[in-house]
């Protein structure tokens, strides 16, 4: 094979297979958003904080990850995949009334800057994550506090039914007031 034939074989190569850094960079929003939270339910479980993933709150709003510390202090985390999906959600803010601190969670390469300093900060890939800033907290009411401690719960006991009993009537999904 001539070196100008090697040349061709390789440029096709390379253009069907993507490189290890080409496919760190072309990662789809989904796939990020997935790493991020795996990586940040597994900081924060590693903090002995039980956590929960994709909580719908009795606002109708989505918490990305609701944790419950030991003490049952409750942290809604929020992942952001990108700068894009910072720009486009302005949601986070309606979280506060539901939990006692409030946090961002984050791929390494996300612009950290653009994030409010109030918020806790959790950077994290798919493996694991850290927390680069504490949240500012401030205690939810006594009586919110057990209601959402009793919802998270229920919600736990739910999934873990519906992983049980797969064929089950509770999906698992249901909302926290």
């Amino acid at each position: 094979m001539t070196d100008a034939a090697r040349g061709t074989k390789a440029e096709l190569h390379s253009m069907m297979i993507p490189s290890a850094a080409q496919s760190l960079t072309v990662r789809s929003r989904p796939a990020i958003t997935q790493a991020v939270t795996r990586g940040a339910m597994r900081c924060l479980r590693s903090l002995g904080r039980s956590v929960l993933a994709e909580v719908i709150l009795a606002s109708g709003r989505r918490a990305d990850i609701l944790a419950l510390a030991p003490g049952g202090r409750i942290l809604i985390v929020e992942v952001k995949s990108g700068l894009d999906d910072w720009r486009a959600d302005g949601k986070w803010s309606d979280y506060a009334e539901y939990c006692d601190a409030l946090a961002f969670a984050v791929a390494p390469d996300f612009p950290k800057e653009v994030l409010p300093p109030e918020p806790g900060l959790i950077v994290a890939d798919a493996y694991g994550g850290a927390v680069i800033r504490e949240p500012i907290e401030t205690p939810l009411a006594p009586a919110r506090r057990r209601a959402m401690v009793l919802r998270f719960a229920g919600l736990a006991a739910a999934r873990l039914q519906a992983l049980i009993d797969p064929g089950s009537q509770e999906t698992g999904r249901s909302s926290l007031a």
